[in-house]
């Protein structure tokens, strides 16, 4: 089997495994990991923050973004452009678009300023731990620019999906922290 069939086949286990999880315990296992994000940002004095707004089976970071927020955090998030994305400031109102993911209105405040700390989605990680995510490499494309301006990368899932197997490739995004709940 091709690698690029073993790591489809891995990315299509991982999300049905992140399906099943119900909605009870998807909101313990969110509140444990915003907990143990909250004290990563804290522990590094973060102050630019990228995240992302959440589909369904992802991470709800909502109530995090609203505490950094009142802190005065500086908070941006993906705005899709074509096959990747660039950041733009978190504002509201959000709007739904393509995927069915939340954005705000398109601004061009992101000025390659550093961001301390990236919070990143997974699907799940292989023995390098590089990301596995949708298929669309959209964040690959943004970190094969942008890395340099990244302090540290964090990776979140509500359950740790991992191959001991090496399915990734060199341009995969790879992660300094993974925070799960499992």
């Amino acid at each position: 089997m091709r690698k690029d069939d073993i790591k489809t086949k891995f990315r299509r286990d991982c999300l049905g495994s992140l399906k099943r999880v119900s909605i009870k315990q998807s909101y313990i296992k969110d509140k444990y990991i915003l907990s143990k994000l909250y004290e990563e940002i804290k522990r590094d004095n973060a102050k630019n923050i990228m995240l992302y707004l959440p589909l369904k089976m992802e991470v709800n970071l909502y109530p995090l973004i609203k505490q950094l927020r009142r802190e005065n955090k500086i908070l941006y998030v993906p705005f899709m452009e074509g096959k990747s994305f660039r950041l733009v400031k978190y504002r509201l109102p959000l709007y739904k678009k393509q995927f069915g993911i939340k954005e705000p209105k398109n601004s061009k405040k992101y000025r390659k300023k550093l961001i301390d700390i990236a919070i990143v989605p997974i699907v799940g990680v292989d023995i390098t731990l590089r990301r596995i995510g949708f298929g669309k490499g959209m964040y690959d494309r943004f970190f094969e620019k942008n890395i340099k301006n990244i302090k540290k990368v964090v990776f979140v899932a509500r359950k740790l999906c991992y191959t001991q197997n090496m399915i990734t490739n060199h341009y995969d995004i790879k992660a300094d922290i993974i925070i799960t709940a499992t």
